[in-house]
């Protein structure tokens, strides 16, 4: 989810609710710690420069059961972070602590945000070694198809 589409939802929601991925929500209580840009400025493994910018997010729930983050009070803390950090459009991240510190991407479903799983991947996969996907054939298959020998042809 990009920035400018959080700050389009908040305008229309009169709380505040994310929802982890195995369905759990984040406690009501929880705060925004942070709101921030994140440069990624990194090489991947064939050799590529490449930047990544995110906008981040922090969620944080301390002992504080009353809490509850509105709607407005965090387009504010955006309107702001855009205003004196200089964000711009990017894609939102979500830092929540769960073990450690996960890093989520950002849904809705119409109702609350969604943390959703992010996943590791290789950028550079045509240099890197990783075999293409093989076509999967039967046995049978690999035999009629590479073997045109009859018995008693001559060819075995």
């Amino acid at each position: 989810m990009k920035l400018s589409e959080i700050k389009k939802q908040l305008i229309t929601l009169e709380n505040v609710a994310f929802i982890l991925p195995n369905g759990s929500p984040v406690p009501e209580h929880f705060h925004v710690t942070e709101v921030g840009l994140i440069t990624k400025n990194f090489i991947d493994c064939g050799g590529t420069v490449r930047k990544e910018t995110v906008v981040n997010f922090q969620l944080w729930d301390a002992n504080d059961f009353e809490h509850r983050l509105k709607p407005k009070k965090l387009l504010n803390i955006i309107e702001l972070s855009e205003k004196v950090l200089g964000i711009e459009e990017a894609e939102i991240e979500v830092e929540y602590q769960a073990e450690t510190i996960g890093k989520y991407d950002l849904g809705f479903n119409g109702k609350e945000f969604l943390l959703l799983n992010k996943q590791t991947a290789c950028l550079a996969e045509d240099q890197c070694g990783i075999p293409t996907e093989k076509k999967k054939l039967k046995l049978s298959e690999i035999a009629s198809a590479t073997n045109n020998c009859t018995p008693g042809g001559g060819c075995c």
